[in-house]
């Protein structure tokens, strides 16, 4: 089975005592480059997340650039070149999608680049949007 990683779950597994780790984090081992993946651009999304968290869970830049690293061993990174990016925003746009929800929709591409069978998510709404190809591969870890 291919399962495609959107970052809230990614962020979820390298925080002890986030709400979501245990099950992001039991999800995320079962998966390795052959069978998981996640967009490239949730690299970013994860760093910029990991390293303005408030207080005691923000993490330096070297500190989040290692959970990044562990993110690329273990799951394939998926972009989408120019005219991808093009056509899913007119799909984005055609089905309604606006604001932020854009880069879920763009991130839902990614997923059906990689034919992913599930996208795993603790978002599922902010997918709810992407069109039914998109809404029945949604799973929580």
């Amino acid at each position: 089975m291919k399962g495609f990683f959107d970052t809230s779950v990614l962020v979820a597994v390298f925080y002890g005592d986030h709400v979501h780790h245990q099950a992001s984090l039991l999800r995320f081992i079962q998966f390795d480059r052959s069978t998981g993946s996640c967009g490239a651009h949730s690299l970013v999304e994860v760093f910029s997340t990991l390293t303005r968290m408030p207080g005691k869970h923000r993490v330096s830049g070297e500190q989040a650039m290692l959970f990044v690293s562990g993110i690329c061993e273990r799951l394939l990174l998926v972009a989408l070149d120019g005219d991808e990016y093009v056509n899913a925003l007119k799909t984005a746009a055609s089905l309604g999608v606006v604001g932020g929800g854009t880069y879920d929709a763009m991130l839902a591409q990614c997923a059906l680049k990689a034919q992913a069978e599930t996208i795993y998510s603790w978002n599922s709404r902010h997918y709810a949007h992407c069109g039914q190809e998109v809404v029945r591969r949604l799973q929580t870890p």
